[in-house]
């Protein structure tokens, strides 16, 4: 390769990774602003959760068809369209007037930037020589890492010092940058016998996401089960991906290839893929609010505490690059699993007393494991997929990300939620006048002798926090059972919130074992003629 070609395909990396930073950061940056835009717009808490629900289900619907419109029109054309129309569909939405219209111009953000993650990889494994995708892959993995785990910070601090609305116009730069780059550095190739659209197949599969998605992050907002709304959402999407299998197995032109399914090391692949992103977004999802609800830290200070995951997943990443090849890629899979179990595992041993340090050092430590984990994974992942239908790959490799995700948030929030009332009607059968540490623990003399108060209610509450009542007087009952059953609600939570933190540990390691399944990639040498 040329030095030419060495420093185009250099800054076409660095183009890619802008784009994939850009779409990746979207889907959490907006979570913190949402009460500020409640406000504004004059929502409700129930109508602004629509700004992050269109959003992720748009996304969803798009994500498969990224790959038959590149290979159809080429990677090149649908790419800069995509990143064109998110830049366009960002500033709609900073300029918004109504949550109306917030919500269309979200749903064509997410509409857009569906094509964005997985065509970037695709690109950057077609730029790439079999022997550099690991170190391409570990590049492109910062970006689709590093975004939604720097999301909540950038948007706390944006909220702050300016407003909402920059939430959504910090794209503007990047996405012209991103643009023009693209136009320069890629050349367009579309397929000379693009196979049928099976638009019947698209349709099903695209309500069966759609309608799982919305049954996902709607469900905790409205009961479950217990509403009418969730049941027919789960029996549509249930119906619907029954269909689309049957129709993708009949089908001569199916929409997805039906060599997808055949690759192995794929469909592995995409399972580790769902768990990578169950462990990066839920525990991004979970750690925000133990550290402001619980812990009272700011939103700034939050984002300040989280950073430390993102520097170890890329450090980590940066080194993986040069081991792929080196080391079976499965070990260094497993290895970034059992960090990220490590480190979820100490996670169950916090209490409300638990340092910053801790908690930093607890990120940075989970971050590495992460950044472990994803380029020897994608690498494994593809080795094996023909060129052909790699791009479709690659859109299901994103699809399966945040699915993933999606099933990880909706199920330990509403663990959350119902371990915090069993918590808190445990703990209260325990705290009753008729208790003797009670007496103790509301009596400053005893004897003579100053009651150590703070170690009484560690006996009461064994999860931290110390003395609750600050300056209470002792003698107002009423004022007392106020203070109580807020320090029993906030115990109550931190008890809910280790317990799901204990789940995501045993996700952590569940799947290891099924890594023995993979081929190893020095079985993998020879490319494939398919």
């Amino acid at each position: 390769m040329t030095p030419e070609q060495l420093r185009r395909r250099r800054w076409l990396t660095v183009v890619v990774m802008m784009a994939t930073i850009m779409q990746a950061l979207d889907g959490t940056i907006a979570n913190v602003a949402l009460p500020n835009m409640q406000g504004s717009l004059s929502a409700t808490q129930e109508q602004v959760a629509w700004v992050i629900t269109s959003f992720i289900v748009s996304a969803a619907i798009a994500t498969p068809l990224a790959g038959f419109l590149a290979v159809r029109f080429g990677v090149r054309r649908i790419l800069v369209s995509s990143v064109i129309g998110f830049t366009i569909a960002s500033m709609m939405c900073g300029a918004a007037q109504t949550l109306p219209q917030l919500v269309l111009f979200r749903i064509m953000q997410g509409v857009f930037g569906a094509s964005l993650v997985p065509l970037s990889q695709a690109l950057m494994m077609d730029a790439y020589s079999r022997e550099e995708q690991g170190k391409a892959m570990a590049m492109w993995g910062v970006g689709t890492m590093l975004g939604p785990i720097s999301g909540p910070t950038l948007g706390g601090w944006l909220t702050d010092e300016y407003s909402w609305r920059w939430v959504f116009y910090i794209n503007l730069p990047v996405g012209i940058l991103c643009a023009v780059g693209l136009m320069i550095l890629v050349k367009n190739k579309a397929s000379d016998t693009p196979r049928p659209f099976d638009l019947l197949g698209f349709s099903l599969l695209a309500l069966a996401i759609g309608s799982f998605q919305l049954m996902l992050d709607r469900g905790e907002q409205i009961d479950w089960f217990s509403s009418a709304e969730i049941i027919v959402e789960a029996v549509v999407a249930a119906v619907a991906a029954a269909m689309f299998v049957l129709h993708m197995l009949s089908s001569d032109h199916p929409f997805l290839p039906r060599d997808l399914f055949r690759d192995r090391n794929l469909m592995i692949g995409l399972t580790f893929t769902a768990v990578t992103g169950l462990l990066m977004i839920v525990t991004a999802t979970l750690l925000p609010p133990f550290l402001q609800q619980l812990k009272g830290y700011p939103v700034f200070t939050t984002g300040i505490v989280m950073a430390p995951r993102g520097i170890g997943t890329m450090l980590s990443m940066f080194v993986v690059s040069r081991l792929i090849g080196k080391v079976d890629a499965r070990w260094l899979i497993a290895l970034g699993l059992g960090l990220c179990a490590i480190s979820l595992y100490d996670m169950t041993l916090f209490t409300l007393d638990v340092s910053e340090a801790r908690i930093i050092w607890n990120g940075f430590l989970q971050g590495c494991g992460l950044g472990l984990v994803f380029p020897p994974l994608t690498t494994l992942a593809f080795a094996t997929v023909p060129v052909r239908i790699r791009t479709e790959g690659a859109a299901l490799n994103a699809l399966m990300r945040n699915l993933g995700a999606s099933v990880g948030v909706a199920a330990l929030v509403a663990l959350l939620g119902r371990n915090v009332q069993i918590n808190r009607s445990v703990m209260a059968e325990h705290l009753t006048v008729f208790n003797p540490l009670w007496r103790l623990a509301t009596t400053p003399i005893e004897n003579g002798i100053p009651v150590d108060r703070a170690r009484i209610v560690s006996h009461l509450m064994p999860f931290g926090g110390g003395w609750p009542f600050g300056s209470v007087p002792i003698d107002d009952p009423s004022r007392l059972i106020a203070v109580w059953s807020e320090e029993l609600n906030r115990q109550a939570a931190s008890i809910a919130y280790l317990n799901d933190f204990r789940v995501l540990a045993i996700s952590a390691v569940i799947f290891i074992p099924a890594l023995l399944f993979m081929r190893r990639q020095a079985m993998l040498a020879r490319p494939s003629r398919r």
